[in-house]
């Protein structure tokens, strides 16, 4: 009888979590009308007499108060608008045009709070600026501080009736063209200012510098530069995740030959192989303009890049990547980086010091993501790779004298 009992309240046990499950699907589920999501990137998919709008699945809390949006192409009018609004708004309205939100807009650089009509708030925005919105902890009962940011520096704030529906983070578009890459997940601090300047090394940053030398967010190439053994490497501390997905690098002096690649690389990666040369590693390379995956041999994918020339690589990762956090929004826990599949493919499988020319490995199949690269904030390709154990870690290499990039490693993070 126990046995039965036992039985019996197991299935229930499954029963009412399947139940909770239906629950949260339905109840954290983002909206959006005329417009495409493809991993963090949203683009305007209607004829441009119509309002496209995007509402996140969770609203902000306590532990996630802010989110960000980079311009990747402003369209025809860059009518971008990033704000606050109700679950259930209608989405053939631009944030901040109805009741109960509020939202920036990029084409006019006004603030709309509740009404089609906008007041003069902030400059306006163009491609690869990042417009960003978030609350304040310390609101006063009964409102809410609404602060917007642009490039990571507050633009403004104002105080709204504080709802007793939860704020989500909210996308418009207006016209053919536009695209934005979306961090939902982005962090918002502003360090107290004690008078006196503090100057970061930056070299907690990295775990391997190989003839590489860094002066805060400056990299520069300290070796040879005579042979293509004469690489210096730098690999950051931590790979990407689902909260830091991207990075980018400032051509500051292309040097002699502009022989810089930025990339993603297995952390065992070797010293001495140029990102991209070698198995576990894809990279972008100024000097030509080619990715090289996995081999010493590149393919045609951008146009080639120079000094000043900002080149960027993120991750798009599957949405269904992070864990589920459970069911209060104020303890969702987005430090939690989930452990991607143990299974290998031939561009990912472990190996030691490669020489020029490497032996091929097994193909075995893991856990899918697409890899992108930018210029100058244009998204310039993608390709799908499949993650290493541990993850891809940022992994800039450079090869001739005089080179030097500046580096930021959380450029979507406030």
């Amino acid at each position: 009888m126990d046995d039965i009992n036992l039985h019996y309240r197991f299935l229930n046990w499954r029963r009412r979590i399947r139940e909770i499950r239906d629950v949260r699907a339905v109840r954290y589920r983002e909206r959006l009308k005329r417009m495409l999501r493809d991993g963090d990137i949203l683009r305007y998919h209607g004829n441009s007499d119509e309002v496209g709008c995007f509402v996140a699945a969770r609203p902000l809390s306590r532990r996630n108060r802010y989110f960000e949006v980079t311009i990747v192409d402003t369209g025809v009018r860059g009518m971008i608008a990033v704000g606050l609004v109700p679950q259930l708004y209608k989405l053939d309205h631009q944030p901040g045009w109805l009741p109960h939100s509020v939202a920036f807009h990029a084409d006019d650089g006004k603030l709309y709070n509740g009404n089609t009509v906008g007041q003069q708030f902030g400059p306006k925005c163009c491609r690869g600026d990042r417009i960003g919105c978030g609350v304040s902890l310390d609101s006063d009962d009964g409102q809410l501080t609404v602060f917007f940011t642009k490039n990571g520096k507050e633009v403004g704030s104002v105080e709204i009736p504080a709802s007793p529906e939860a704020f989500y983070p909210a996308v418009g578009m207006h016209s053919l063209g536009e695209e934005v890459l979306l961090d939902l997940n982005a962090e918002w601090g502003v360090e107290e200012d004690d008078g006196q300047m503090i100057v970061d090394s930056h070299e907690e940053d990295w775990s391997r510098l190989h003839d590489v030398k860094v002066t805060g967010t400056l990299l520069e190439y300290m070796g040879k530069g005579k042979s293509i053994v004469d690489v210096g490497l730098a690999q950051a501390r931590r790979p990407l995740n689902t909260r830091f997905h991207y990075y980018e690098l400032e051509i500051t002096d292309p040097g002699e030959k502009c022989y810089i690649a930025l990339g993603l690389a297995r952390r065992d990666y070797p010293k001495n192989r140029h990102p991209g040369w070698s198995r576990g590693s894809i990279a972008y390379h100024a000097d030509d303009g080619k990715l090289f995956q996995g081999s010493g041999v590149g393919g045609a994918f951008g146009p080639r890049c120079f000094e000043g020339d900002i080149m960027g690589c993120g991750i798009m990762f599957p949405r269904d990547y992070s864990l589920d956090a459970g069911d209060d929004v104020d303890d969702w826990d987005f430090d939690v980086i989930p452990k991607p599949s143990e299974v290998q493919n031939d561009l990912y499988a472990n190996n030691e010091e490669e020489e020029e020319e490497e032996e091929e490995g097994e193909d075995l199949e893991g856990r899918k993501v697409t890899v992108f690269f930018t210029r100058n904030g244009k998204v310039v390709g993608r390709r799908d790779v499949a993650l290493p154990v541990g993850g891809l870690y940022p992994t800039i290499g450079m090869m001739s004298t005089g080179e030097k990039v500046k580096v930021d490693l959380h450029p979507l993070s406030g």
